[in-house]
């Protein structure tokens, strides 16, 4: 008789990206391989809590599940809880987005706890998270990024721009998050105090950059033996910029693949694989840049080391452009970290 690997999805958490999350969840649970994966769901509420929402889930209830996965069900001790599979180990997707979720802490506590996990391990997921160390780091590697500085939420009032072109627009971000939460586009330098207070509301560590005007590409990568990269694909922003509304609610026009010379396509897919290994990510990830037609300039903007898969996200959409439908994407993902992490 075939014994199922037991399969544990964490999702919710204690991050401003908890919606996105349930959502990313809905749609991966239903897309699991039921004969393949005993599966088992663990939702996170935003007080940090954890419930087990579903043990061993029947295909009639993976069926049923619509709009995003419940924050409900028995409260649970997380150590407590994976030591509890004592006849086969489990492996644990955490689909997790933001702090807390991406940013080393979650992927620490499964460690201690010694399962396997789906992504990143703890030095990547803190490093990808953190935008200020990702680009220092990157820097030394002579990857180009745009102009930018940092400044703690204490000097808000009083910022050091001093390194950044007087006369060109700025993106405001919060250094620890994602989905665009806390950004602010500046036109007009009397309002960065106002946009460092409200990134401030998100992280005591702000990151101010230089807009570039130039296409947003994104790649997808892959890992098993080594890492590969998906066909790009470009955004057209339905706002000022690709923000929160754009990423969730459809308000962005995709092109999938991105159009580009054949050069163009292997250069943007080497560096996006080049910064994947740099940073020591693992599993999956989401690498997006800025390309600057004139120059031909490809700029790294950020890596998202656990990205959405809600049927509108760019990861999921481009490995279908790739050949790898949705179904097929999460088989290979979750395939790919039993091959890296061994069960017992």
């Amino acid at each position: 008789m075939h014994t199922k690997t037991p399969l544990i999805v964490l999702y919710g958490g204690n991050s401003p990206e908890h919606d996105v999350s349930r959502s990313s969840a809905l749609h991966v649970v239903k897309a699991i391989d039921l004969n393949r994966y005993e599966t088992y769901l663990i939702a996170i509420d935003q007080d940090g809590s954890w419930y087990e929402f579903s043990h061993n889930i029947s295909a009639e209830e993976q069926s049923n599940f619509q709009g995003t996965l419940p924050i409900e069900g028995t409260l649970i001790h997380p150590m407590e809880y994976f030591q509890s599979f004592k006849n086969s180990q489990p492996l644990v997707f955490p689909l997790l987005h933001g702090p807390n979720g991406e940013d080393g802490t979650i992927q620490g506590l499964i460690e201690l706890s010694g399962v396997p996990y789906i992504g990143s391990k703890v030095l990547s997921s803190a490093l990808c998270m953190d935008k200020i160390k990702c680009k220092e780091l990157l820097s030394e590697y002579k990857i180009p990024q745009t102009n930018w500085t940092s400044v703690h939420r204490t000097n808000a009032h009083d910022a050091d721009l001093s390194v950044l072109s007087p006369d060109v627009d700025l993106f405001v971000k919060p250094a620890n998050m994602g989905s665009s939460i806390g950004v602010t586009k500046v036109t007009d330098r009397n309002d960065i105090e106002a946009a460092l207070s409200h990134a401030a509301q998100y992280d005591e560590w702000l990151i101010v950059e230089e807009a570039i005007r130039g296409r947003e590409i994104e790649v997808a990568v892959l890992e098993n033996d080594r890492p590969s990269a998906s066909v790009p694909g470009e955004i057209t922003p339905g706002a000022e910029f690709y923000d929160y509304k754009d990423k969730y609610e459809d308000g962005a026009t995709l092109h999938i693949p991105s159009v580009l010379s054949e050069s163009e396509t292997a250069e943007v897919q080497g560096l996006a694989v080049k910064v994947f290994n740099i940073l020591r990510c693992r599993g999956l990830a989401r690498v997006d840049f800025f390309y600057d037609d004139e120059a031909k300039i490809w700029f790294v903007n950020e890596i998202n080391t656990m990205p959405g898969f809600t049927p509108i996200s760019m990861f999921p959409k481009l490995w279908n452009a790739s050949g790898m439908p949705y179904e097929d994407l999460i088989d290979t993902i979750i395939q790919n970290a039993l091959i890296d992490s061994p069960m017992e």
